[in-house]
């Protein structure tokens, strides 16, 4: 196939343009292209309103490929590249693997063990994705928290109930393969071109059911409301797995994927003396805007032909850095606690993005040489601390919110302004600096007037702030070699709860990784003997 790039297209244009556009820049007829395939499709707002979709094409003509790009003499042309990803398939192993935790790196890491034939067995602490989101339903509506089935826990991860985003600063050759199998399980064709290609947390529910139906198909099991609390261990190799309802499963290759929220896991193999160390992580709030006031900062005009708008920002100060992370356009800020008594921040989206606010994390980097607790689990201390202050602040799980004007005057906020809070089971207005560490506070007032000078409106008086936003990413590394393995031979930490990951993709990356290792540890073994 011939690949077109930069072809530029205004928002309202007709689908059929982009086959015009690619014959003419080619100097063939329209008809002389069998088939077009969107490589990618993004948004160009840099001289706005003049703003411009922008895309990247494949094209398979009538004709030689090499003749038609000599002739054509388009700089914007040339041939497409072949990539094609392929799970190793060697014979399985008398034990079959174990993976802890349906999570992005989880779920990605059983689906490769499952494609190479060894029938991997999933233990999920949660339930399935339809009682999940039951749960979840009842605690945003009533404030009944589950703490086993929850925003944090259950089929999907935390992912689940996010705005499904799937774009990474990484560039792996798994991606695309990553990609079609989410589609393959129900996601929208257009996240495999869009240069921010999200799934929404409507159509997750449904993709990762069907994710866990075809490891299944393939011989796989999943079992959930199954949560590990223990670890056999003999001269270094892991033997087997206890759970929370005294089994203990037989196994010696072990994917340990439990995700940045499980605490009691993080304690319990810390008390084994399994090697960890405190990472950097980041703490704040989430943010709300009028989705429209992003779109007019950011296109200089609302227009229903494009996307919502979405943004990116990063101010870096003297001892922190502030950032956005995990914009939501349209979205919703929604409770994600997963222990009683401590309130949690998370935000999430729908395929379309149609809710009136966006949201986004607005976080300040925090270093284990700052934490106030030392050791380990020191961060993980931290955040438990600063969850509970807004939990009594809230008085209960309603989360503390104040206005941007307010927090910036530093006088408690009595109600909302243009800009009404999402979050469910509701907000306590509130001051802020009576919540959050004096660090965190400090650097978002710094911050918010010289991020409004980046994103016109980021400061408005009445943008809504709600706390705490804790969960960014896991306060501890489990550590491991080379090989994937941590000092338990056969032992595989994996994904954002072992802090090697920071999102759907990135953990589902690592997810594949580890089970491309274990496959290969497996033919080296047979190598040796």
């Amino acid at each position: 196939m011939i690949r077109l790039r930069d072809i530029q297209l205004p928002p309202e244009h007709n689908p059929h343009q982009l086959q015009f556009e690619a014959a003419r820049m080619l100097h063939i007829a329209n008809s002389k292209i069998r088939h077009l395939r969107i490589v990618r499709r993004s948004v160009d707002a840099r001289k706005k309103p003049d703003v411009k979709i922008i895309y990247t094409v494949d094209v398979a003509v009538d004709g030689s490929e090499k003749k038609i790009l000599k002739q054509s003499g388009c700089k914007r042309a040339s041939l497409a590249p072949v990539s094609y990803y392929s799970v190793p398939k060697p014979a399985a192993p008398e034990k079959r693997p174990v993976v802890v935790g349906f999570g992005p790196a989880g779920m990605f890491a059983a689906l490769v063990l499952a494609l190479a034939g060894w029938k991997p067995l999933v233990l999920e602490r949660g339930e399935d994705a339809e009682r999940r989101h039951e749960k979840v339903q009842r605690f945003f509506e009533t404030g009944e928290l589950d703490v086993r089935s929850n925003v944090q826990f259950g089929e999907g991860g935390a992912g689940t109930f996010s705005d499904g985003k799937l774009n990474t600063g990484v560039n792996n050759p798994r991606i695309g393969w990553i990609l079609e199998q989410f589609v393959k399980a129900g996601a929208r064709e257009d996240i495999l071109y869009d240069a921010k290609p999200h799934v929404g947390t409507d159509v997750l529910l449904t993709v990762v059911q069907n994710l866990r139906r075809r490891i299944v198909s393939l011989g796989g099991e999943v079992r959930f409301c199954t949560q590990v609390t223990g670890l056999c261990i003999a001269d270094s190799r892991l033997t087997g797995l206890k759970t929370g309802d005294g089994e203990i499963i037989p196994c010696d290759t072990a994917v340990l994927a439990i995700g940045h929220s499980a605490r009691d896991t993080f304690q319990m193999l810390d008390a084994m003396g399994i090697p960890m160390e405190p990472k950097p992580f980041a703490m704040g709030v989430r943010i709300e805007h009028k989705q429209a006031s992003i779109d007019e900062a950011q296109y200089g005009m609302v227009n229903p032909a494009l996307p919502p708008a979405d943004y990116k920002l990063v101010q870096h100060l003297e001892d922190a850095t502030v950032y956005t992370f995990c914009m939501c356009p349209g979205g919703h800020v929604v409770a994600a606690a997963s222990e009683e008594g401590r309130v949690v921040t998370n935000g999430m989206s729908n395929a379309d993005r149609d809710g009136e606010n966006a949201n986004a994390a607005l976080l300040v980097t925090v270093n284990p040489e700052s934490f106030p607790y030392k050791g380990t689990l020191g961060g993980m201390q931290w955040q438990r601390e600063i969850e509970e202050r807004a939990y009594q602040a809230g008085g209960g799980y309603r989360a503390p919110a104040q206005k941007v004007g307010d927090f910036l005057a530093r006088r408690a906020s009595t109600g909302p302004g243009q800009v009404s809070p999402t979050y469910r089971p509701g907000v306590t207005w509130c001051d802020l600096h009576d919540v959050l560490p004096a660090k965190i506070t400090g650097a978002i007032a710094q911050a918010l007037p010289l991020l409004e000078g980046k994103l016109k409106g980021f400061a408005h008086p009445d943008a809504v702030m709600t706390a705490p936003e804790t969960r960014s990413s896991s306060p501890v590394r489990i550590l491991r070699d080379d090989t994937r393995q941590s000092v338990v031979c056969g032992l595989y930490p994996a994904g954002e709860g072992a802090g090697y990951a920071g999102g759907i993709m990135s953990a589902a990356i690592d997810g594949i990784m580890t089970a491309e290792m274990i496959l290969g540890e497996s033919n080296g073994r047979k190598a040796d003997q």
